[in-house]
């Protein structure tokens, strides 16, 4: 029996336990699917006996995505639907040509988050049938249908090593930029085709400013406990080692999930992350700490006329603040992130069904859509998988050849990033099945 749907991913932490929910409600329905990673090996099974009817993507914006995601994975389909995962823009991005899908990605069924999203993907030539607000299943894990299914304050501080008798709170980081070299940010800014150099000025001063507001607050007060949630890129921040060597209260963690201290933290500081979302769908609030303004081109939407906390006697009167009011408003949040009675898993899993059943929509692959297979990807994949299945780096094995080394190390790089034990997933599946009814 072939596969019903082949749900992708490319990043574990953000997207993989929301498809596991989503799957397992799928299965609960009585389809079969399989979840993979955009670096897997390529299966010739899924282009012929198992291939699926409907291939359920992580983004979708133009024709070379329709190319790599789809085509080079299960062939020919048009029965393509895109989980979205990069919704909050700055207003920058919002008027761009990327983001609002190019070529025949506007023919794939692009899920929205909230009405705003579609309204912005219509407003730039996307037909309503292509846009479907379906809510965003991450939150799910937030809404009461799943209380119990996150650690308590007492156990995860137990966990951590943390006082839970004390105020617990928590710093949601966005400092990406704030840790790379002059160097690095140049080459980014090559790559990307954005001068970055003024952002990355801004992640260095706003975060050395906030860890010195932290420095105070936290010697005079031993009462609290800091959490601090890293960003991915500042694994090695300087910085953030003096302070926690100097302060005991202070605690750089990354383990758990940011929903996971959203739900056990007293209370909450957030730079510019979208994570506030997930604050708000916690029935909780926060205060955005903003040292210096951030240039509007990189600043989320959402984050256009909150209030923000600027210097540090404000600071300090705001951790004091049992039940602050949230400092975005309430209509801007549920026009980005749709509130409803049902459950976004359930609503995207009931467009799913609707796509399967139905004709397609429309023809991502027809006129306009030139397909590739990428040979080299495929083989290189296939090797690269043999190397890291015997945990053997590339750089090593390919000593001789420089270029060839570097190209291999870096897809190594990602299939080791992207990498879950079968153990592990199979524990997530157990966490979240007895939610799924």
């Amino acid at each position: 029996m072939a596969l019903d749907f082949l749900i992708l991913y490319e990043h574990t932490v953000r997207e993989y336990e929301s498809d596991l929910l989503l799957k397992l409600e799928l299965e609960r329905r009585g389809y079969k699917v399989a979840i993979r990673q955009l670096l897997d090996r390529k299966k010739p099974g899924l282009f012929t006996w198992n291939k699926p009817r409907v291939l359920v993507s992580s983004c979708m914006y133009d024709n070379e995505a329709i190319n790599s995601h789809v085509y080079n994975n299960i062939g020919r389909c048009d029965r393509i639907v895109n989980l979205h995962w990069e919704q909050m823009l700055s207003d920058t991005q919002e008027e761009g040509d990327w983001f609002n899908m190019n070529g025949n990605a506007k023919k794939c069924v692009q899920t929205c988050w909230g009405r705003r999203t579609a309204d912005r993907l219509i407003a730039h030539g996307m037909e309503p049938k292509n846009t479907p607000v379906t809510g965003a299943v991450m939150m799910d894990f937030l809404r009461p249908e799943f209380a119990g299914y996150f650690k308590s304050k007492a156990a995860l501080c137990a966990e951590h090593g943390l006082d839970p008798n004390k105020r617990l709170h928590l710093y949601i980081s966005s400092f990406g930029y704030a840790s790379m070299t002059e160097r690095e940010v140049k080459e980014l800014s090559e790559m990307a085709g954005t001068d970055f150099t003024g952002f990355a000025a801004t992640n260095r001063v706003s975060m050395a400013q906030t860890l010195d507001w932290f420095d105070r607050y936290l010697a005079d007060h031993p009462e609290v406990e800091l959490v601090y949630r890293r960003h991915p890129s500042e694994w090695n921040s300087p910085a953030l080692a003096e302070l926690a060597a100097r302060r005991p209260n202070f605690h750089v963690i990354f383990s758990d999930s940011v929903k996971q201290w959203i739900v056990a933290a007293d209370s909450i500081g957030i730079w510019m992350s979208t994570a506030i979302a997930e604050v708000y769908m916690a029935g909780k609030s926060c205060h955005i700490l903003r040292p210096v303004p951030i240039e509007h081109e990189y600043d989320p939407v959402i984050y256009a006329g909150a209030a923000y906390i600027t210097d540090y006697e404000a600071f300090c009167a705001a951790m004091a603040e049992e039940n602050p009011p949230f400092p975005i408003a309430r209509e801007i949040v549920e026009g980005y992130f749709d509130p409803s009675d049902l459950p976004a898993y359930k609503r995207m899993a009931d467009l799913l069904e609707q796509v399967y059943t139905e004709p397609p929509r429309d023809t991502p692959m027809g006129e306009g859509f030139i397909p590739h297979f990428n040979w080299l990807k495929f083989f290189a994949l296939w090797g690269v998988h043999i190397l890291f299945a015997l945990r053997l780096p590339p750089r090593k094995v390919f000593f001789f050849h420089k270029g060839l080394a570097d190209f291999a190390q870096r897809i190594y790089g990602y299939v080791e990033k992207a990498y879950i034990p079968k153990a592990q997933i199979r524990a997530m599946e157990d966490r979240i099945r007895p939610f799924v009814r």
